[in-house]
């Protein structure tokens, strides 16, 4: 028998900063609880919106996979590995922060809000040589498929990381119905509504709504509004 856990938009952790409006699937900064510290190897799911030319200062990272997904606007990048770049809505950016690495991001724009997914996942090798990579992915690719945008290997679709992890985005018809199965035995999923309603396994789900699904083969997917956009993370469940 599948297991699951929902986790509705408005039960996650919330902090209003001002300049940043911050939503924590799981325990984060100042938002603690011990019945949400992960989902298998996925530590930390930030929704976050942050106004213009506002950002984080340099900080330090290691041992952690982090995957940032802007969903509108776009991300000033400066790290210690001497990368300086641009993420843009459309791109995936990925650090392994494996012995150590430090850097910053703002939104890169001053009059526009940014609204970004970052995601971290606890690596299957520690200490690590530090890397980065981003990638513009394509959007036609996604209207009703999942799109894989990141995988543990560096010659599949999407950027890669140090973990058995996929994930993929979708973007979907109205009635729109498919089944997604699990990459590798002893992974869960959990989903992550960006947008739009759709039912999976039987849970209707609403946006920014999280569904974690483990002890099962696949699962099915319904979108139930024109443009729902889901993200699903496959991720090994035991570490």
């Amino acid at each position: 028998m599948s297991q699951f856990i929902l986790h509705k938009e408005n039960t996650r952790g919330h902090a209003n900063h001002g300049w940043l409006n911050a939503h924590h699937s799981f325990s984060f900064a100042n938002y603690y609880n011990p019945e949400r510290m992960h989902f298998g190897v996925l530590r930390v799911l930030n929704d976050d919106l942050i106004d213009g030319g506002m950002g984080f200062g340099t900080h330090p990272h290691d041992n952690m996979e982090i995957i940032t997904i802007p969903l509108a606007g776009a991300i000033a990048h400066k790290d210690s590995m001497g990368n300086s770049a641009v993420i843009k809505s459309g791109e995936i950016q990925v650090m392994s922060a494996g012995t150590g690495v430090s850097h910053s991001e703002f939104n890169a724009l001053p009059d526009e809000k940014l609204s970004l997914l970052q995601i971290w996942l606890f690596p299957n090798k520690k200490n690590v040589t530090p890397r980065y990579d981003q990638l513009a992915l394509d959007l036609d690719a996604r209207r009703n498929n999942f799109q894989q945008i990141l995988s543990p290997d560096q010659d599949d679709a999407g950027v890669w990381i140090h973990q058995d992890a996929w994930f993929s985005l979708g973007k979907f018809d109205e009635g729109f119905e498919t089944e997604y199965k699990i990459k590798k035995g002893g992974n869960g999923v959990y989903a992550f509504v960006i947008s739009g309603e759709v039912t999976i396994n039987g849970q209707t789900l609403s946006k920014r709504d999280g569904l974690g699904i483990w002890d099962t083969n696949s699962i099915s997917f319904k979108a139930n509004a024109a443009n729902a956009e889901v993200l699903l993370m496959d991720v090994p469940m035991e570490f």
